[in-house]
């Protein structure tokens, strides 16, 4: 296959060799070819597709670490990655409005209409609850839910000494309920999950392990930690997005197209997770930072909830009135209604305008 020069490539995709510099020193448009000698770059003509994608998202605003995972998506599951898009347009549109509103207000000061100087932004808070139940088919329940001040965490205990194991990660997190900057939310995260992996290995139980997914509250942002197929939901305005990527061979094979969603509700393989906090070695678990809006309200679940109630009907109850924890009540009682097979964790959190 012939190789395109550098200039070549950026002519066609429309991205300055600068940016294709750029972009290459973050991985997300390696060069097929580097000369050794002079450091010049040949991409192929197939890798023009990404570049274009690269260079339409940065037209949208995207941050670039977000940019890299849309296009691995891209890739594969083309449908979650315009999902994702979705996903940051949505939040995009809701900062602008609350921006030009803040300019309105700007303006009409500057221009003497006003006396006053802008109000700044309100401060958010959390209103939440929490709740496990056993299901109808379990003698034990094995999931653990909690929800704080400052910490939200679902996990789901497996193995001969599952409630421990869940239990236990979960107490590994709630010393992060103390104050914490804001730029060290994710580190302590990571902390936590080692430590809470540690802890199941002092339990010495063979096979036993948890999955977590847990956000922890820092005035306007949420850090989020996930191992594992337990869920995090964002509801905005009306639109629900899932916030996590399971780590199961069923989201694998979905992942690389040899399965279809509809395969994947009835695969003799959907409890087997590529990870899990367990005690054999530190987890990778995923990390991200999100901005919360006034009006948000975020889920965190356990797969005894997403395996039977559909994401349509979770919807549906989440954007029904009441509070959190009427909202928890429903969705638990959703699940047994589908036959609750399994135990049933839920934490419902909403963001609110502080009164403080």
């Amino acid at each position: 296959m012939e190789l395109l020069t550098i200039g070549a490539f950026s002519r066609a995709s429309r991205l300055s060799p600068k940016a294709l510099r750029l972009y290459d020193s973050l991985g997300l448009l390696t060069p097929a070819h580097v000369d050794q000698v002079s450091g010049y770059r040949f991409y192929r003509p197939d890798q023009l597709e990404r570049a274009r994608l690269v260079a339409w998202l940065r037209r949208l605003g995207m941050p670039l670490a977000r940019i890299g995972a849309v296009c691995d998506l891209a890739l594969e599951a083309p449908d979650r990655a315009a999902k994702q898009v979705a996903a940051y347009w949505a939040e995009a549109e809701a900062e602008l409005v609350a921006r030009r509103a803040l300019a309105a207000d700007l303006i009409s000061y500057l221009n003497g209409e006003e006396n006053n100087v802008p109000a700044p932004q309100p401060a958010l808070a959390i209103r939440y609850a929490a709740r496990s139940d056993i299901g109808r088919h379990r003698d034990r329940n094995q999931d653990t839910a909690y929800a704080g001040q400052r910490l939200l965490a679902v996990a789901d205990g497996m193995g001969a000494a599952g409630e421990a194991a869940s239990a236990a990660v979960i107490e590994a997190l709630k010393p992060l309920e103390g104050a914490l900057p804001a730029g060290s939310l994710l580190n302590a995260m990571q902390d936590a999950v080692r430590q809470a992996d540690s802890g199941l290995r002092d339990l010495g139980v063979p096979g036993t392990g948890s999955t977590l997914t847990a956000m922890l509250w820092s005035g306007s942002q949420l850090a989020l930690v996930h191992v594992g197929d337990t869920r995090a939901y964002l509801l905005r305005a009306g639109e629900l997005f899932q916030i996590t990527h399971d780590h199961s061979v069923v989201q694998a094979l979905l992942d690389q197209g040899k399965i279809t969603p509809e395969e994947a509700e009835s695969h003799p393989q959907r409890s087997l997770l590529l990870q899990a906090i367990d005690g054999n070695g530190p987890p990778q678990p995923d990390v991200s930072l999100h901005d919360a809006q006034a009006g948000d309200r975020y889920l965190l679940c356990s797969d005894g909830l997403t395996t039977v109630v559909s994401v349509t009907v979770i919807r549906d109850s989440l954007t029904a009135p009441g509070d959190p924890e009427q909202a928890v009540g429903h969705l638990i009682d959703l699940a047994n209604e589908a036959g609750g097979p399994d135990n049933i964790a839920c934490v419902v959190a909403d963001v609110v305008e502080s009164r403080s």
